[in-house]
């Protein structure tokens, strides 16, 4: 099932087939319901947090039951070592916060035009980063000279409130792409996925087996989920984060 199949089955359950009482139990304005089902997307951690009983792997895959079965809410169920994660977690809050104030004095934006630097790649380009596909160049991409992430290969803009308060929306994390065919994860640390439903920006633990891994949230109103790893389609580290005021 495509976006726009899980999105029209996700609007017939909760309300019916109502749209626009659809778009009042997300908080949004109707028409963002209209722009989602005209461009075969959603904000799929808006529905997680919003849309009681639905499954996690059905909104990034399109497979299995839309609502959580007892076998599945039990893969969703807080990772292992969930205070021992939020202790680590506060401490490297507060070390990047220092960091930070470091890093936002050191970052100089290049002239429009440059190729030289860190590209910020929109979400629109989001593939062509993670796949080395020159294609996203063709958009008009700032790019920016940070001493301290020589190693990354891309920018990009968070969207959303999920993983505060580590990372709020409109910050700038720099991202090294991992190889797919020897990837490594470092418990607890932040990266991007890319996966069926589109990109993340999550922290990732260790799953139930071998073949998952816990996703989570800073932001602690979304609940960790399990995801398999053959859903990941690409990967990158997230190296550090830029807060521009």
């Amino acid at each position: 099932m495509d976006k726009k199949g899980i999105l029209e089955a996700l609007i017939a359950h909760y309300t019916g087939g109502n749209k626009s009482q659809f778009a009042k139990m997300l908080g949004v304005k109707p028409q963002t319901i209209n722009t989602w089902d005209s461009r075969s997307t959603f904000d799929i951690e808006l529905i997680y947090s919003k849309c009681e009983h639905v499954s996690a792997d059905w909104l990034l895959t399109g497979k299995g039951p839309m609502l959580k079965t007892s076998t599945s809410s039990a893969h969703e169920a807080p990772c292992p070592d969930e205070k021992e994660r939020k202790t680590e977690k506060n401490g490297e809050k507060q070390r990047k916060s220092e960091k930070n104030r470091e890093y936002s004095s050191r970052i100089h934006k290049l002239p429009e035009g440059s190729i030289e630097g860190i590209p910020l790649i929109p979400t629109s380009a989001m593939a062509g980063a993670f796949t080395s596909d020159i294609s996203f160049m063709e958009y008009e991409c700032e790019h920016y000279i940070i001493p301290d992430f020589k190693g990354a290969d891309f920018l990009i803009r968070v969207k959303g409130d999920s993983m505060q308060p580590t990372y709020y929306s409109g910050d700038l994390v720099a991202c090294q792409k991992i190889p797919m065919n020897d990837v490594f994860f470092q418990w607890n640390k932040t990266y991007v996925l890319d996966t069926n439903q589109g990109a993340i920006i999550k922290r990732v633990l260790p799953g139930k087996d071998d073949e998952h891994i816990c996703i989570v949230s800073d932001n602690t109103k979304y609940p960790p989920f399990e995801l398999e790893k053959s859903y990941l389609h690409a990967i990158a580290l997230v190296r550090g984060i830029i807060r521009l005021e």
